[in-house]
């Protein structure tokens, strides 16, 4: 099925990140509902990409739910880090999902390695799973680099760490409206939107 139509599962329990998907799928006109508000359980991330996890969250929203699933595997690469935290971008944050200890950790060892090479990217995997199985996936970047002390109450996550490329404010300082182009996830979504529109 080309066209994305009725209720879609958001396979995440990030209010932020669900906000900012739902935003993005209006042009569609889909009712998109969390996973939360499902009460669905958010499965082990065991893959080892972005892609993976993204498939396997989606493909268990959807056989949970019965309803086609969209599923968002995201996270910050320091590419002095060597792509950390990358994957395990939330998991930096703890149980606590405290994203100041996980930017206290990234600068930390951006300092410990004596780093200048301050660039970095956001990237954002999206995949659609149909209730019987099958999953497309779209990928998306935004460049940029990281600052210490971070800035801004805006966003979530990074943000607050991440000036955007062609930017002198982090995302953290920028409105939901003025972030929102700039991002990965609107970037992924041009793509998915390409695909479904027909």
């Amino acid at each position: 099925m080309n066209t994305l139509q009725g209720r879609l599962v958001i396979a995440s329990h990030n209010a932020g990140k669900v906000r900012e998907i739902g935003e993005l799928l209006a042009p569609l006109g889909v009712e998109a509902v969390s996973a939360a508000t499902l009460g669905l359980d958010e499965p082990e991330e065991t893959e080892l990409t972005f892609v993976g996890n993204a498939a396997l969250k989606a493909r268990a929203a959807a056989k949970a739910s019965g309803l086609r699933a969209l599923a968002d595997d995201s996270g910050l690469e320091v590419f002095a880090l060597r792509g950390a935290p990358g994957i395990y971008s939330a998991r930096w944050a703890g149980p606590e999902k405290d994203f100041r200890f996980a930017m206290e950790r990234v600068w930390r060892e951006l300092q410990e390695l004596g780093a200048t090479d301050l660039s970095a990217r956001f990237v954002c995997v999206l995949a659609i799973a149909e209730p019987g199985g099958g999953v497309r996936s779209f990928e998306g970047e935004a460049r940029g680099r990281v600052v210490w002390p971070p800035r801004g109450e805006q966003g979530f996550g990074y943000d607050p760490m991440f000036v955007p490329e062609g930017h002198e404010r982090t995302f953290g300082e920028m409105s939901p409206q003025e972030k929102l182009p700039l991002t990965h996830r609107a970037r992924a979504f041009e793509q998915l939107l390409a695909a479904y529109r027909g």
